[in-house]
C-alpha cells in the first residue's frame, strides 16, 4: 500500500498555527478531502491543537506531519495521521478544564475527535499522534455558550457534557478521561472500543 507524507516544519510561534492551518487544508484537498467535509474540520481542529500544543507548551520549532493512506489499527487504508514532533521531552499532559477555563481543554478534544491517538520518544524530543478513519462516523462538535460543547454522531441526537458516551467524549472538563496511560516504555495511546 502506497502512503502518502507531507510535512511542515513550524517555528516557535503562535502565529504559525495559522499557517499550519491553512498548509493542511491546501494537503486534504490535494489528498481528494473536501475543504467543507466534516472529516476536513475535524482534521484540521486536531492540528490546530496539536501544533498550539506544540508552540504554546514547548517553546520548541515543531514538525507537522499528515500521512493519508496509512494503515490504522485494523490496517484500513482510509485513515489519515497527523503527527506533531517537537525537541521538548516533556510528555504531553492532558489537562481538565474547569467551567469558563480558556485553556487545558486540546488533548480531551484530541480524545474526543480522534479514533485514536498516543506519543512516543522521537531523537531528543516526542511525537504526538492522532488517527482518523475516513469510514467511521464523525462527532460533530458544536459550541455553545456555557461549559458544555454538544457532540451529535452520524445523524444522532445530541449528547451533552457529561452525558457523552465514550465515543462522543468532548473538550468539557466533565469526562473525567485520565490521561492515556504510559506503558512503561514512554509511550502512551487511547483507543476507541
Amino acid at each position: 500500500m502506497q502512503v502518502l507524507q507531507v510535512q511542515l516544519e513550524v517555528g516557535p510561534d503562535p502565529a504559525e498555527v495559522g499557517r499550519a492551518r491553512r498548509w493542511a487544508r491546501s494537503r486534504l484537498v490535494g489528498s481528494g478531502i473536501g475543504a467543507d467535509e466534516p472529516l476536513a474540520e475535524t482534521l484540521i481542529l486536531l492540528i490546530s491543537e496539536l501544533v498550539t500544543n506544540a508552540v504554546v507548551h514547548t517553546g520548541c520549532p515543531a514538525v507537522l506531519r499528515m500521512l493519508f493512506g496509512s494503515p490504522g489499527s485494523a490496517g484500513s487504508p482510509g485513515t489519515v495521521r497527523v503527527e506533531v514532533a517537537d525537541a521538548s521531552c516533556r510528555p504531553p499532559l492532558q489537562r481538565h478544564a474547569e467551567g469558563d477555563d480558556t485553556n487545558g481543554r486540546g488533548l480531551e478534544l484530541v480524545d474526543g475527535l480522534a479514533d485514536r491517538w498516543g506519543w512516543q520518544p522521537e531523537g531528543a524530543g516526542k511525537r504526538i499522534w492522532c488517527e482518523v478513519d475516513r469510514s467511521a462516523p464523525l462527532i460533530q462538535v458544536q459550541m455553545r455558550p456555557g461549559p458544555h460543547a454538544v457532540a451529535t454522531q452520524g445523524a444522532g441526537a445530541p449528547v451533552v457534557g457529561p452525558q457523552a458516551t465514550a465515543d462522543q467524549r468532548i473538550a468539557t472538563g466533565a469526562t473525567g478521561v485520565p490521561v492515556a496511560p504510559t506503558n512503561g516504555s514512554g509511550m502512551a495511546e487511547s483507543r476507541k472500543a
